[in-house]
């Protein structure tokens, strides 16, 4: 009965022409910022879905490091274990450094990261080459594997260039700076790819073959940087690990690609709730219309509150009547905004009609995902948000009964 109530002061015209015009202005503010809200997160979300791919083919699913220092030290006993753990499918061994490439007067800056033949099993780096072929060569012979950024930075082109450049990597017995060329070890290498990932990686890896990064850097048998884990999606991570962490022991510290990239993440999820507070402040604005129409709703329906109360409804009855009222408006402006969205984010994905600009991104158009969840989180934000709006008229249409009757 309230409902119906509520629904008849919805759809009836009013006295005051204001009035229709407040209203449907408070209707088209909320579904303004609704659909605003649903693009943002959904726009958000296939941004988010881009980045966590890029960063899944670059990052094990686990890494173990030793818990203090660079170095890991690990046994053909304890490597055996760690591949025979239930839900561990593939184990690569990697050894890092900084190192600096060379080609004529061109240089730069880089990490070197030597990988065995799993590698290609934990991580997706070699289906990102974009010229050459990914071969790491041999321990005398090695190859190397760069990214966009370094190629562009040395002036190598790999399809083209029949000559090696060179790598120094730091020497580790030397007494000498590191800066100079005396604390340096150097090796002519031949770049055989290039691979592109995400600016951070391109910018800044070279991959070759995990035996050519020991010797250089005089790396014993059972020394390593990391060992790099792929695990079975169908068992629970949390066990797997615990399992690992038991064989290991607290010497090691193990980290899901999560805790290798925790910055990363918790900065996107800031960013959304960051996004969603500030749009809900616009919200909480294009409410204050349906303040400003429930407050002359109130006014112009005195005698009809008068006739309710006369009729035996209660200050709590009016009261409710007139909150419906105000949820109707964020319902009907908060559907429309819902179904306008949707539809926008569909034909999106379905025909990529907004493109990004610049043409340096991995894709040329803006990714949307569409989610149950942020659905709910808007609607739940604007039911609520339509609540507190319209509590005070609503109040107020509970206290004016009370002044009339005296």
């Amino acid at each position: 009965m309230k409902l119906l109530f509520a629904w008849r002061y919805f759809k009836s015209e009013k006295s005051v022409n204001a009035i229709n015009i407040i209203s449907w202005i408070s209707v088209l503010a909320i579904a303004v910022v609704v659909a605003a809200l649903v693009i943002i997160f959904s726009v958000f979300n296939g941004f988010e879905d881009l980045v966590k791919g890029l960063y899944t083919d670059f990052y094990a699913d686990v890494s173990i490091s030793a818990k203090s220092g660079k170095i890991l030290n690990l046994t053909n006993a304890q490597i055996d274990q760690i591949k025979h753990t239930k839900g561990v499918l593939a184990v690569s061994l990697t050894a890092e450094e900084k190192a600096v490439l060379v080609n004529g007067d061109n240089q730069s800056i880089v990490t070197i990261k030597g990988v065995d033949q799993c590698q290609t099993l934990v991580s997706n780096v070699a289906a990102r080459i974009v010229r050459g072929s990914y071969s790491l060569g041999s321990s005398d012979k090695p190859n190397i594997i760069i990214g966009v950024g370094i190629e562009n930075a040395v002036g190598v082109d790999v399809e083209k260039s029949i000559y090696p450049i060179t790598l120094y990597l730091p020497n580790r017995k030397s007494t000498e700076h590191l800066g100079s060329i005396e604390g340096m070890n150097s090796f002519a290498v031949n770049p055989v790819g290039t691979f592109m990932i995400q600016e951070d990686f391109d910018n800044k890896y070279v991959f070759t073959n995990l035996e050519f990064v020991k010797y250089m850097l005089d790396m014993k048998p059972e020394e390593y940087s990391f060992c790099e884990i792929k695990l079975d999606s169908t068992i629970n991570q949390q066990h797997i690990l615990q399992n690992l962490q038991s064989i290991l022991g607290n010497k090691y510290l193990l980290k899901t690609r999560y805790q290798q990239n925790q910055s990363l993440y918790t900065a996107m999820q800031i960013e959304k709730w960051v996004i969603y507070g500030v749009t809900c402040l616009i919200l909480m604005v294009a409410a204050f219309n349906i303040i400003g129409a429930l407050t002359m709703l109130v006014l112009e329906k005195q005698k009809d509150i008068t006739v309710l109360k006369a009729m035996g409804a209660t200050d709590a009855t009016i009261q409710h009547i007139f909150l419906l009222e105000g949820v109707l408006l964020s319902v009907v402006g908060g559907g429309f905004g819902i179904v306008i969205s949707t539809i926008i984010c569909l034909l999106q994905i379905k025909f990529h009609l907004i493109a990004l600009s610049g043409g340096t991104f991995l894709i040329d158009y803006y990714p949307v995902k569409l989610l149950l969840s942020d659905y709910i989180l808007v609607c739940l934000t604007v039911l609520v948000i339509a609540l507190l709006a319209a509590w005070v008229p609503a109040r107020k249409a509970a206290k004016e009964i009370m002044s009339l009757k005296s």
